[in-house]
């Protein structure tokens, strides 16, 4: 299989809360569209600092979490991220991989917004179509 991109765009969640209150105009909340590759082995959001700086992202916890080379790394969590694809939405907090090369959309994205990777058309795709679905 090959790799997997999906345009996405990603907000500072607590700007996006500061617009919906009125405190700060829509055209302030700090966005990013990005083409980030679909990674079905990583858990969550990946991103780098330099993206995080672009949100203007405060760094809040740390994470510690094993990479594809097998050796256990401390890293840190961001301030919740909105996540868009299509017509789908989600909030997360990202893993900070300070010199990651590209963004990750892992599976807690994935899963929250009801997409699988199509393998015959190598694309990211809602899980039901254009439905959102859920099991609770």
């Amino acid at each position: 299989m090959e790799t997997v991109k999906a345009d996405i765009t990603l907000k500072n969640a607590g700007d996006v809360s500061n617009a919906q209150r009125g405190i700060i105009k829509d055209s302030e909340i700090r966005q990013l569209s990005i083409r980030a590759m679909v990674d079905t082995g990583a858990i969550t959001l990946v991103i780098n600092d330099e993206v995080r700086k672009e949100l203007g992202l405060e760094l809040v916890s740390p994470y510690e979490a094993r990479l594809a080379d097998g050796v256990l790394h401390t890293f840190a969590k961001s301030e919740p991220i909105q996540v868009y694809w299509k017509n789908r939405e989600m909030v997360c907090q990202a893993i900070v991989v300070p010199d990651a090369k590209e963004v990750l959309l892992g599976l807690i994205p994935l899963e929250s917004m009801d997409l699988i990777v199509h393998t015959s058309k190598n694309e990211l795709v809602g899980a039901h179509g254009d439905e959102m679905i859920f099991r609770i």
